[in-house]
């Protein structure tokens, strides 16, 4: 066989192998964002409806969801005819939180922090720039939750995410404004970043933040951080409930519990509080 023979194969089978590669990180793209789809409605999808969601054929959604259904990512309901999330999801997405093992020692806190306001308590971090919440305690009043479980949320949007990026240098703060922008989902809404750096301001003198009907109206949430042994925030607590619950007569009371209670389990984890600075 001569040399431009064997190059040529050498060439064919090098373009094969990189087609299938790049053919199997497409359909690993694609089932992903099956998932992330599924796991935004409880309800669940119809196979039509995630074909339009996710912007794939029906044909290639249904051979992904077959596949998803083998290893148990994703399950059926044939009475509706609608794909849900999976247990394997759920088993695989529970590791993140084990990982997170400071969330089991969260738990009394947050209960601590629901009783004494009387409103839900959150956990959450932050993951690629957006705020992930890892678990909450929910109130025992009528309550409607911005964001479930295992949902992420910008971090502008957010009383959590403004809690953390009041530890951010100016610098670092105006990274997250240009990758994710500052969009108004209410007339409350922050929407300039001069707003922001002053609430910034003001988050750090207080030690803690207040999301003010900014991601949803009729809703507050009051948030605060806590951190690791670097005095870095490894995470964050906060109260959400209606405005007619949190009341700005009660505002400075439920920011000082929030603070405190975050500072508690800072504590408790071996982290380090940094001082409030006061003019």
């Amino acid at each position: 066989m001569g040399k431009n023979v064997i190059r040529r194969k050498s060439l064919e089978t090098r373009s094969a192998s990189e087609a299938d590669r790049d053919g199997g990180v497409q359909s690993v793209d694609r089932a992903l964002s099956i998932l992330e789809t599924l796991a935004e409605d409880d309800e669940g999808y119809r196979l039509s409806d995630l074909a339009v969601r996710t912007g794939l054929s029906a044909s290639t959604v249904h051979r992904l969801l077959a596949t998803l259904e083998s290893r148990r990512f994703v399950q059926f309901d044939r009475a509706e005819s609608k794909w849900h999330v999976g247990v394997r999801s759920f088993t695989v997405g529970a590791s993140f939180a084990r990982r997170r093992n400071f969330t089991a020692q969260a738990i009394p806190y947050l209960r601590k922090l629901r009783d004494l306001t009387r409103e839900t308590a959150n956990l959450a971090v932050v993951d690629d720039e957006f705020i992930i919440v890892l678990t909450r305690m929910e109130s025992r009043e009528i309550m409607r939750s911005l964001t479930k479980v295992g949902g992420r949320v910008a971090m502008v949007t957010s009383g959590v995410g403004k809690a953390v990026l009041a530890t951010y240098s100016d610098e670092d703060v105006g990274a997250v404004i240009r990758h994710h922008g500052m969009p108004r989902l209410t007339e409350k809404s922050i929407v300039r970043p001069s707003d922001l750096f002053k609430e910034l301001a003001t988050i750090r003198k207080q030690g803690f933040a207040v999301d003010d009907e900014e991601a949803e109206t009729g809703l507050r949430c009051v948030a605060a951080v806590v951190y690791n042994a670097l005095a870095e925030p490894l995470a964050a607590i906060s109260v959400s409930g209606l405005t007619s619950r949190i009341t700005d007569r009660r505002l400075p009371e439920i920011g000082r519990v929030v603070r405190d209670v975050a500072a508690e389990l800072t504590a408790a984890l071996g982290g380090v509080t940094p001082a409030i600075k006061v003019d």
